[in-house]
């Protein structure tokens, strides 16, 4: 009886992540969650991979975890591109100030194939985060494993938008033809 209870309030909590990440315009990290939930962060993890393995199209980015939505029209693009690590934060910059948003970084890992990593920065602020979090994390970027060379998913509500992004980085002499 205590499992069924246990089951039932398992359940509910991944109904109520749902609810939430439905009702939020911005994402929620996993430690915002766990609070809300009383549980801990990876047993958020673990809710997470089971209702994405239920087909929930739950994404995760540094700033949180969402629910992709596709009800908005956004004109799309991918860009391959080649720079420092320390040129990164200029990158960013560039394009979220032409009005796009990084939705992505791909590389193409020789054992693995493509790596894909869920970005999803659209601001200076966004860019901030991404940049704190790489230095307090000592993270490496996915780039860093194929010489700076990767690619980006680009979106943006104007197809203007886009062209300006290519030029803003065919300037900067990162943008790969």
């Amino acid at each position: 009886m205590d499992y069924n209870l246990a089951v039932m309030n398992t359940e509910e909590r991944r109904d109520q992540i749902l609810k939430i990440l439905n009702q939020s315009a911005r994402p929620v990290t996993g430690t915002q969650l766990a609070e809300q939930m009383g549980v801990s962060r990876q047993v958020i993890v673990q809710d997470m991979a089971v209702l994405r393995a239920a087909g929930e199209e739950i994404l995760a980015s540094p700033q949180g975890y969402y629910l992709y939505h596709t009800a908005i029209e956004n004109y799309r693009t991918v860009v391959a591109v080649r720079h420092t690590p320390e040129q990164t934060e200029d990158e960013l910059i560039a394009l979220v100030d032409v009005g796009v948003e990084i939705v992505d970084v791909i590389v193409e890992h020789e054992i693995y194939g493509e790596l894909r990593g869920m970005l999803h920065i659209a601001s200076r602020e966004d860019v901030r985060q991404f940049i704190d979090q790489l230095k307090e994390t000592g993270a490496r970027l996915l780039s860093e494993l194929t010489d700076g060379v990767h690619l980006h998913t680009l979106e943006a509500r104007r197809p203007d938008q886009l062209e300006q992004a290519r030029e803003v980085l065919r300037q900067r002499g990162y943008l790969i033809e």
